[in-house]
């Protein structure tokens, strides 16, 4: 479900924007190298590709506090509609588990894959996208961020399980670092899979709409089976701080958000108030860094 959010800057909110759409269930970019694995003690398949190049778009809302339930379902109920778009590779959205940035205070999350930039610009054009955004998400939204990178060689399902974590972390970098420094941050990005095990999939990038994105230019995104996995990642300290102190002196500020990819029914008992954690301050948010567990 592709949210490029496209707008027009008005008070909070510009005033167009576009969203991404999830994908339909024959999710598979051209060429994609497949396999097919049957999961012991079950009746079911898996399948596991590698695409050679997926563009991931993250937007993220803050809906007003008076909201009416009932809006934020039928927002929710909106957004997750649009899987059914014909370029769509996956769509999630509904609430955040958790809100680790003090300073941007997002309720909702939409994940969206596509298989090149044209898919989601042309779906974000869709008559259904531009409907949903119209009467269901700014009426009762008063921020929206969207981050769009190009993942190269996804590797695992383009759709992640009903039940996994995602750890979504942007950042915002100082001015003036030449290109030299981005790819020592990208690189430091690339190696977290292998020091973390709970992390399933893992992909990054640099921002290419830079429009709709507060100043944050890298972005990544790490896929964990569960949010108990998500919380012992959280839990290995000493790790998290060294992967930090490799990049903390090129960064002005950190968003980090956790959010539970639910099934479509579950997506639509929204608004888990209570579950957002504002605790983190934005030094906290920062070494919290990349998708990684929080720092103190």
């Amino acid at each position: 479900m592709n949210m490029c959010l496209r707008l027009r800057a008005s008070t909070a909110l510009p005033a167009r924007f576009s969203l991404p759409f999830s994908a339909p269930k024959h999710l598979l970019n051209p060429k994609p190298k497949s396999s097919l694995s049957f999961i012991p003690n079950s009746r079911t398949f898996s399948t596991k590709i590698t695409m050679a190049q997926t563009v991931e778009h993250i937007v993220l809302f803050k809906v007003r506090d008076d909201t009416d339930p009932s809006k934020v379902n039928a927002m929710v109920n909106g957004l997750n509609g649009l899987k059914s778009l014909d370029q769509v590779l996956h769509l999630s959205a509904g609430p955040l588990l958790r809100n680790r940035s003090s300073s941007l205070n997002f309720t909702h999350l939409l994940h969206s894959r596509y298989s090149s930039k044209d898919d989601l610009n042309a779906y974000s054009q869709h008559p259904s996208h531009v409907s949903v955004v119209k009467e269901s998400v700014l009426p009762i939204c008063e921020d929206i961020m969207a981050v769009d990178w190009v993942a190269d060689d996804l590797e695992g399902p383009v759709s992640p399980s009903p039940g996994s974590a995602l750890r979504v972390t942007f950042l915002k970098l100082k001015e003036n670092l030449g290109e030299e420094t981005k790819s020592e941050i990208l690189g430091v990005i690339k190696g977290i899979k292998d020091s973390f095990g709970q992390i399933n999939q893992l992909t990054f990038g640099e921002n290419f709409s830079p429009g709709r994105a507060k100043g944050y230019s890298i972005a990544s995104l790490a896929v964990i089976p569960s949010p108990s996995e998500l919380e012992a990642l959280d839990s290995n300290e000493e790790l998290v701080n060294l992967q930090k102190e490799k990049v903390r002196e090129y960064l002005e500020s950190v968003v980090v958000v956790d959010y539970l990819v639910s099934s479509p029914q579950s997506a639509s008992l929204l608004h888990l108030d209570g579950i957002l954690s504002l605790e983190a301050e934005a030094a906290d948010g920062l070494c919290c860094m990349i998708l990684l567990p929080r720092y103190r």
